[in-house]
């Protein structure tokens, strides 16, 4: 469903450290970085359309928002744990650590916050 998303953070050094080592778990190449942005994932074509990609822009500190959270497909259970212990040990903050949840039998799903406090989450629908 989603093409692309874009993110702001205010801590740009810290930023980059999480995001870099979230998405190295989840095996997820950083396509680019710049003083003000960072890129992660591939951008769609007319060749790939199923491509997905996320922009990290310098900006304010995100208002609170409690509801907003992005989630991001695992290949594997042991990649969604991964993903946290990475996010934890690059400055992230846990918000649920990897298990199953309630919302189907097979969904395995770990939650963290970022440095900035973005909540952002990685998932595995497989079953073992």
């Amino acid at each position: 469903m989603l093409d692309h998303v874009s993110i702001t953070v205010s801590d740009f050094a810290a930023a980059e450290r999480f995001y870099d080592a979230i998405m190295k778990a989840l095996d997820v190449v950083k396509v680019g970085r710049s003083d003000r942005w960072l890129g992660y994932g591939e951008r769609a074509d007319a060749e790939h359309p199923d491509r997905v990609y996320i922009a990290i822009y310098r900006g304010a500190k995100p208002d609170e928002a409690t509801s907003r959270h992005w989630c991001f497909k695992a290949k594997s259970r042991s990649e969604v744990d991964a993903f946290w212990r990475a996010g934890i040990a690059a400055g992230g903050t846990d918000d649920g650590p990897p298990g199953l949840r309630h919302y189907h039998a097979a969904y395995y799903g770990a939650f963290l916050c970022d440095p900035d406090g973005n909540k952002v989450e990685a998932v595995c629908h497989r079953g073992l």
